[in-house]
């Protein structure tokens, strides 16, 4: 697969993962607009029906970019259910690091510099990561093991290595987007939880 022969394994496994992004990244953009509504509103309906969702408040999702599954039906049916509901916010200062911002559907939105909507800063609505119930997010590839594969910028990393494990953690994706056997690296972080429109896993994982 590598045309060096000499490339050292951090090498190897950095250039698998790019790889691996891409292909998954191109399959998710080929899904027409009605394999992704259908795909959003049968993971909104499994991820309802957690144990976990039904019973708490402070939930934390993102807002879909680059072909990721949609998280529009979920976002309006966890409103309609009274739940609080967060978005990550790039910190100003902990250069890597996420802030989780209350959101409703007030709450002005701006770019950030991925180009990806987030919250305009508001400090007086940021709840600590370890007062969060739920994290949901997205993911690029994920294996059977609850590995996850991300862009690459190691935020999700460093927030799940950061939270205690009362906060449950959950990917959510297409089933294209399953790969079977995930290159990992010491600071990658598996999931608790991964919800595809066939099926959810779950896994027993302790943060420490």
């Amino acid at each position: 697969m590598f045309e060096d022969s000499h490339m050292d394994e951090t090498q190897s496994s950095e250039q698998l993962r790019q790889l691996i992004r891409r292909d998954i990244r191109s399959r998710r953009q080929t899904l027409s607009s009605r394999e992704q509504q259908h795909a959003a509103q049968c993971v909104c309906q499994r991820l309802l029906m957690h144990p976990q969702v039904k019973q708490h408040r402070h939930i934390a999702l993102y807002l879909s970019f680059d072909g990721e599954l949609s998280t529009k039906p979920l976002i309006e049916a966890l409103w309609r259910q009274g739940k609080q509901l967060y978005l990550p916010v790039l910190h100003p200062f902990c250069h890597g690091h996420l802030l989780f911002q209350q959101y409703s559907a007030h709450t002005p939105l701006v770019a950030n510099r991925f180009n990806i909507l987030e919250p305009k800063l508001n400090c007086s609505q940021i709840l600590p990561a370890n007062q969060l119930d739920i994290l949901v997010m997205p993911l690029v590839a994920f294996d059977q093991y609850g590995n996850r594969l991300g862009m690459g910028g190691g935020f999700y990393d460093r927030t799940l290595s950061s939270i205690s494990n009362n906060v449950t953690s959950i990917g959510i994706a297409h089933d294209s987007q399953r790969y079977p056997n995930l290159p990992i690296e010491t600071w990658d972080q598996p999931l608790d939880c991964i919800i595809t429109p066939s099926r959810l896993w779950e896994w027993t994982h302790k943060r420490v």
